[in-house]
């Protein structure tokens, strides 16, 4: 079973069961799933999203999901939720901001049926602590992907770069660096200006974590 784009490869595969085992093998193609603008939706179109929380935290898997175009929404809650199609079909009425709200609908159904509607409360109270000015972000960053570094570490100085691409802010060193120069780069509110610049121990205050920001919708802990 494989997407229509493999069909080649499923032949070969079915060939060679043939010739080595003599075993009659069958190939199934389902049609690739494509966006509004014609692009497929996996790897190769920088569109897959790892599953286990361990590579994606359930935080950036729910957001890749708010990100949704407007001319996909309808149709990936359809694919992706198992909401009741009556339901769905009241929101393909909806226009301007209403649109937002079937995103977050979307967004939450999607992960709900991959970590636990249990996960929804540490993504939302991280949303409302850090972008909408609700509770304190200290005691709301559950939701985001996380990493550790020692107190040797933190003395040494460990550089933003490497940080940002660890926490998978950016896809390399380049892209972090350009999010510098860019000015969407920031360690808790503060802006990073230095492409250079490493974390420190002073950095943490009397706290044990801090938060870096790429942009206004991506975040991640060390």
């Amino acid at each position: 079973l494989g997407g229509s784009d493999q069909w080649g490869n499923m032949i070969s595969g079915c060939e060679l069961g043939r010739r080595v085992d003599g075993a009659q093998l069958y190939a199934l193609t389902a049609p690739l799933i494509t966006t509004s603008d014609g692009k497929k939706m996996g790897k190769t179109a920088g569109g897959a999203m790892w599953l286990n929380a361990d590579r994606l935290s359930e935080y950036d898997y729910w957001q890749f999901w708010r990100n949704t175009a407007d001319d996909d929404v309808i149709r990936f809650l359809k694919l992706f939720t198992e909401l009741d199609l009556a339901e769905i079909e009241k929101m393909e009425g909806w226009t301007g901001a209403e649109i937002n709200k079937a995103k977050i609908v979307l967004a939450d159904e999607a992960t709900a049926l991959l970590h636990g509607r249990d996960s929804l409360k540490a993504i939302h109270d991280t949303i409302d602590s850090m972008f909408k000015g609700g509770k304190s972000a200290a005691a709301s960053t559950e939701g985001l992907a996380r990493i550790f570094v020692t107190s040797d570490e933190a003395a040494e100085g460990v550089k933003y770069l490497d940080l940002f691409v660890k926490l998978g802010l950016a896809g390399s060193k380049k892209e972090a660096r350009r999010l510098i120069q860019g000015g969407g780069a920031r360690l808790g509110e503060e802006k990073i200006s230095d492409e250079f610049g490493t974390l420190g121990t002073e950095d943490f205050g009397d706290g044990n974590e801090v938060t870096l920001r790429a942009g206004k919708k991506r975040a991640g802990v060390v």
